[in-house]
């Protein structure tokens, strides 16, 4: 199935209404994180079935779709690739793994990275280096560095922290509020399964973090013990 094919089925499921609600939700405004980003109006749901319909698609024509100035175009095209690369074989997952990472610049929205990082970034790097992940969380791109700490959202879910944790301490002082977020939330992701881990790390370092990164971490935790990290008071002697 060609590109143009793909936008055609799009099209034919555009929503001008929904559009409008998406491109608020979104922050498409002059300023705002996702300025200038187009919406079809089309939900993740009709994307998915889509998505199936699209499993003949070459690479090369997910890529197309990839560089679109439309929003769902891209996440659709997220959609084949995550689908092709639990498919493939090893040099199939290179393949979509490295074009991945060349394509970052329309990985633009918080969306597109936290449906597709831990599936294709942090699942291809589980068994290898995982040094392209703390370069990226050097990055000066938003999208990259929410990439980063989204990847390891693989490694979490086998119980494996410490990118997590090392990633997170290069990120501590970001001033961006979806890096701030993403980082909260996989600490809290980190709590769940190990609660030592977490809050040895905030011990350590809760009280440099941005109120939003708190926020997120503790979100789950006792009343009187959130109340605590948000005073910069635990851990002092009584």
């Amino acid at each position: 199935m060609k590109a143009a094919d793909i936008r055609k089925l799009l099209n034919e499921l555009k929503n001008p209404e929904k559009a409008k609600i998406l491109q608020r939700f979104f922050k498409t405004g002059p300023g705002e994180y996702g300025e200038g980003d187009v919406f079809l109006g089309v939900t993740v749901p009709q994307l998915r079935m889509v998505s199936k319909e699209c499993d003949v698609a070459a690479i090369g024509e997910a890529e197309a779709l990839l560089q679109s100035p439309i929003h769902e175009e891209r996440l659709l095209a997220l959609l084949i690739l995550i689908r092709k690369y639990g498919r493939e074989d090893e040099s199939g997952k290179r393949a979509i793994y490295s074009l991945y990472l060349k394509s970052t610049r329309w990985i633009n929205n918080w969306d597109l990275v936290d449906l597709s990082a831990p599936n294709i970034v942090g699942d291809y790097l589980m068994t290898r280096s995982r040094k392209p992940l703390y370069r990226l969380a050097r990055s000066s791109l938003l999208w990259e560095r929410r990439v980063a700490i989204l990847a390891t959202f693989r490694f979490i879910r086998e119980r494996e922290f410490g990118d997590t944790l090392g990633i997170s301490k290069i990120l501590l002082r970001d001033e961006e509020d979806l890096i701030q977020k993403a980082v909260g939330w996989m600490l809290r992701e980190v709590g769940k399964r190990d609660l030592a881990a977490e809050e040895s790390f905030l011990k350590e370092h809760y009280r440099r973090m941005p109120r939003t990164m708190l926020r997120y971490a503790i979100e789950r935790f006792p009343a009187a013990k959130r109340e605590l990290y948000m005073k910069g008071r635990m851990g002092e002697k009584k």
